[in-house]
């Protein structure tokens, strides 16, 4: 990766733009808001205190999580003791099944228990908003009293959230679809409506750009060459690469790779219902359009970049994302405490343990507050524990085309570092992945960066597996001649071959870059683990990770 602009730029008199003040990412689509109960935390009109500067972000608006570390007694008391000024009641949230991890070594218990807000019965107040009481909260009991107490999140991989991946607003439609100065042309027939418009100020074309079809957008594509070759056997186990994301759907080069029933105590962790996988079923959201989800056949795109890059490592596929988005943080980090806890019984000697070597996040949020100590450590306690037994989190950088840090890719050590963020050596460290252009010299200009992103890899218009779906759209034309079926490409159909097992596709995002990274950190793992676990140790794994880690980036301890 290039540390200063190219030739080329520098004839073109482009400037360096490190200087300039980060701009603010997209708001959700409204929709994916009302879905969740989300609000968008507008720093222009949200409730005030002195001393707390919020920054954008996207929240539940009933929702608040407290950190394993706090004593819930207390801190319901406390915001009841407030709520009730405000027409409000606090209390645990009966749907959340809450997932603790008793901390060893010193470390304090991890995870979050989720609490609502709601009207207390008989009264009329206004809807209830966990921003307004938080803050609340910090100017009558003090800032302090709700150290570890804070919004639940919404994270999401769609453009309007994070913008992982890149995506058009109107993926399917066109502005003219039968026009033509010839009459068996059309040009782009599937482009947005609107392709050089945005309902943001700042977006640019050149930007939005890459979520079309055509110029990085998600569209089918025909690939030619043999399978990643997978050797029969390695030295040792094989690396183990754990992705928590869509799921994994049906495809030749994945099915025997890729294990989707890996449970904590036989407990599924995140989603198992088949009637809502996006990767079987690409059109559970929406319009009535037969479209395929924005998200669908992510998590298998992403599957089919870790085999490419690592063909013989096997994977561990967790489906937490729904197939628009978002993903509400409480339910990520009851997901994350689980894998915490199958990787910590491994090393430990515990019943049911898994070793996950590298652990692919392809999502994040902004956080509010994140320089100061109302940024909750639970999030940060949890990935530093997985790094504690050796296990490298890979986070993408996210797609708004912003140098304002995404969480958790920004827990990665900083260049220049900072106190907070500077790498330890008892612990393998989060990577942070931006993405490159296919010339590789490049990065994508949707790509996020900044002193916390820390390696980029390709993640524009890179090619991968997906899943045998098809959309409502069909091809333009279709005629029979010669008894051949002739037509034009469908421009949603993912399926290869008469017997419609799953194909390939093209799409751009950090999403994609960061599991490219994985299959690297996890390529330079093979050979080096041992068979059995009573051979193995935290303290060894932490070494090989770390070794790992600075192979293929610069990061060092």
């Amino acid at each position: 990766m290039p540390s200063k602009p190219s030739r080329s730029a520098g004839r073109r008199g482009r400037r360096d733009v490190t200087a300039l003040t980060y701009r603010q990412p997209k708001p959700p689509h409204r929709q994916q808001l009302e879905a969740l109960g989300g609000r968008w935390l507008d720093p222009g009109t949200a409730a005030a205190v002195s001393d707390v500067d919020p920054e954008q972000t996207a929240y539940v608006g009933r929702h608040l999580v407290v950190a394993a570390f706090c004593d819930e007694r207390q801190v319901l008391a406390d915001l009841n003791s407030v709520a009730a000024s405000l027409g409000w009641v606090v209390a645990p949230d009966s749907g959340y099944e809450s997932a603790r991890a008793k901390g060893r070594d010193g470390e304090s218990d991890l995870g979050v228990t989720r609490l609502t807000v709601r009207v207390r019965d008989g009264v009329v107040a206004s809807a209830p908003d966990a921003w307004r009481l938080l803050q609340q909260c910090r100017a009558e009991l003090g800032v302090d009293t709700m150290f570890g107490v804070g919004l639940d999140h919404l994270m999401s991989l769609s453009p309007r959230t994070t913008g992982n991946p890149v995506e058009s607003s109107h993926p399917v439609e066109s502005s003219h679809p039968v026009e033509s100065s010839h009459p068996v042309d059309v040009f782009d027939p599937v482009e947005s409506s609107h392709p050089v418009e945005s309902s943001h100020p700042v977006d640019s074309y050149a930007v939005s750009s890459y979520g079309r079809p055509g110029s990085g957008g998600r569209q089918p594509i025909t690939y030619v060459g043999a399978r990643p070759h997978r050797h029969r056997s390695v030295k040792g186990r094989r690396p183990v690469i754990g992705i928590l994301d869509t799921g994994c759907g049906q495809h030749d080069w994945l099915d025997d790779v890729v294990d989707k029933d890996v449970t904590l105590d036989g407990r599924p962790i995140g989603y198992t219902d088949p009637d809502t996988d996006p990767e079987r079923l690409g059109d559970l959201v929406g319009p009535l359009d037969g479209g395929i989800d924005p998200l669908s056949g992510h998590g298998t795109f992403i599957s089919g970049l870790v085999h490419q890059t690592c063909p013989d490592a096997d994977i561990v596929s967790w489906r937490i994302v729904k197939s628009s988005g978002p993903l509400v943080e409480s339910d990520w980090m009851h997901a994350l405490t689980k894998i915490v806890e199958l990787v910590r019984r491994y090393y430990e000697g515990g019943r049911g343990g898994r070793p996950i070597d590298v652990l692919n996040l392809s999502m994040g949020y902004y956080h509010e507050t994140p320089q100061d100590r109302l940024f909750s450590p639970s999030l940060r306690h949890l990935l530093g524990l997985l790094g504690k037994c050796g296990t490298t989190v890979v986070c993408s950088a996210g797609n708004d085309a912003t140098a304002r840090p995404q969480f958790p890719a920004a827990f990665a050590p900083w260049k220049p570092a900072r106190r907070r963020t500077r790498p330890r050596q008892d612990r393998v460290p989060v990577v942070s992945v931006g993405a490159l252009n296919p010339n590789l010299t490049s990065v994508a200009l949707f790509s996020n960066t900044g002193p916390w992103v820390r390696a980029y890899e390709p993640g524009a218009s890179v090619l991968s597996t997906m899943p045998p779906l098809q959309g409502g759209l069909e091809p333009m034309a279709r005629t029979r001649a010669f008894g051949h079926e002739r037509e034009a490409i469908d421009p949603d159909n993912f399926r290869r071959g008469r017997d419609e097992t799953g194909g390939f596709a093209v799409w751009s995002g950090t999403s994609f870059a960061a599991p490219v990274l994985a299959g690297k950190i996890a390529r330079e793992l093979v050979g080096h683990l041992p068979r059995r676990r009573s051979d193995d140790s935290k303290t060894a794994a932490v070494a090989r990770g770390w070794k790992a880690v600075a192979e293929v980036t610069d990061i060092r301890q």
